[in-house]
């Protein structure tokens, strides 16, 4: 496996922007945090340096010969989801007769009628949201239909937002990819559709028909449909690789290309995560991926089509208070060791005797809620617990959380069930402990660096024997 990427950080600073991203606040307000933010990157610094990062993979790849090997490894990626790139009228012709002497950037950059492009980290179309959700018959319809309720980083909404605000802008848009699909279209030489699983996270996706739907589309934007092209599913093969690679960088002329996808479904399936699984990445942030076969869309949490199955779902869960939160109480109720927070966890026994806790010092995403909330077994609300309980309670809080609201999605623990664990927090054995407890089944860690990019490597292994073969016009 062979694996490259970009570090923006470096792009944009060689750009003189010296930013991860580009921030801009909202019309009459002061950018004073991400919440008040417009965030966006030049389509164009996607293409920066490009040749450093696609030499690296015809170095590293053996010399095939066809004669010798009539079965060319396939070519796959993922890119973070949510965000968008606009090509403009007249971009498909330039697209598609690249020439191999020069790079990319210097034939593509001109290629956008969106120069500043949206990605996950927006925070500014709350309005959009609303009259989303409005036009389908609110939060919970708009869930049941896409997958989610509106959220401002889904790639709908951004739509939306550019199109009431810049129509003209919109109007001599030809094609909308979203950034997994933007980087396969450079690798076909031509425009590649928008996979099932990344497609999921737009707010557009009917995730049960694998349409996209009609009302969403209206209530977004004129003409979006055709904008769009036709979603496939996440284990197509949209073609051979572009010439431009052939001739450029020495790919084989037989090399296919599976359709990208975002970099949350790759992760999934570098995890192999297989039906009743959970993978739990217990960092700053905690996040939960299940695989669903029939899943309960509800207010919190995310539905998506699998990205390996494309007869099943996987659900997305993210909780704020992660590690941050572990390391408060280890400080306040443990001095700050670790040793004496695992101490804690082994003298206090399972069910805590009752007592219950829920820790949200910042707004938590899932439910969204702040404050710490304590209660006795006699359901009786309390300042405060000894230290040993307390270490328990947010334990074993954290966990119960994401249970419920796991089983809230349509989640239920099989027999085979596994639990994978990964993040700062799986190397502590009680913590892992109160998972297991909690959810009543065997807890493994796992190493995942670089997950995305293993299920990537997977899935382009996968992808030609799954014959998912689809015409992409």
């Amino acid at each position: 496996m062979k694996a490259s990427g970009f570090d923006f950080s470096q792009v944009l600073a060689l750009s003189g922007a010296g930013q991860r991203h580009l921030c801009g606040p909202r019309p009459g307000t002061h950018c004073v945090s991400l919440g008040l933010c417009s965030t966006f990157l030049p389509p164009a610094y996607l293409l920066q340096d490009s040749h450093k990062h696609f030499h690296p993979f015809n170095s590293g790849r053996p010399e095939f010969s066809p004669a010798q090997d009539k079965t060319q490894p396939p070519e796959h990626g993922c890119q973070g989801q949510h965000g968008s790139v606009y090509w403009k009228t007249g971009a498909s012709q330039v697209l598609t007769s690249l020439s191999p002497d020069l790079p990319l950037r210097e034939q593509l950059q001109a290629c956008f009628s969106i120069s500043n492009c949206p990605v996950w980290m927006d925070s500014s179309t709350a309005a959009q949201c609303r009259q989303l959700e409005a036009a389908v018959g609110g939060a919970q319809a708009l869930s049941l239909l896409t997958g989610s309720r509106a959220y401002e980083r889904f790639t709908g909404n951004q739509i939306a937002k550019i199109y009431q605000q810049n129509p003209e802008a919109y109007s001599h848009t030809e094609r909308i990819s979203l950034v997994s699909s933007f980087a396969a279209s450079l690798f076909l030489g031509s425009y590649s559709p928008v996979d099932y699983s990344d497609g999921s996270g737009m707010n557009l996706l009917q995730i049960q028909d694998k349409v996209w739907s009609q009302a969403c589309l209206g209530a977004c934007a004129p003409r979006l449909e055709e904008k769009l092209g036709r979603p496939v599913p996440s284990c197509s093969i949209v073609g051979a690789i572009s010439s431009y690679f052939v001739q450029r960088y020495g790919f084989p002329p037989e090399c296919k290309v599976v359709a990208f996808t975002g970099d949350n479904p790759a992760s999934l399936a570098g995890m192999r995560l297989e039906e009743g699984d959970i993978a739990v990445s217990l960092g700053t942030s905690d996040t939960l991926f299940l695989w669903l076969q029939e899943p309960t869309p509800a207010l919190e949490g995310h539905i998506f089509c699998n990205p390996v199955d494309p007869q099943h779902y996987m659900a997305l869960l993210c909780f704020k208070n992660g590690s941050l939160m572990r390391e408060k109480i280890r400080d306040e109720s443990a001095s700050g060791s670790w040793s004496k927070f695992s101490k804690a966890l082994q003298s206090t026994g399972m069910g805590n005797s009752g007592n219950l806790g829920f820790y949200f010092d910042v707004m938590e995403i899932t439910p969204e809620i702040i404050g710490r909330h304590r209660f006795t077994a006699e359901n009786h609300e309390v300042s405060a617990f000894p230290q040993d309980v307390e270490i328990r309670a947010l334990i074993e809080g954290q966990f119960m959380a994401k249970k419920i609201h796991a089983e809230a999605l349509g989640y239920r623990v099989m027999p085979k069930t596994k639990i994978l664990a990964t993040g700062g927090a799986s190397h502590n054995r009680d913590i892992l402990q109160v998972l297991a407890d909690v959810f009543g089944a065997p807890v493994y860690v796992i190493d995942t660096a670089n997950s995305a990019c293993v299920g990537s490597a997977y899935r382009a292994f996968h992808g030609p024997s799954l014959l998912c073969l689809v015409s992409i016009y």
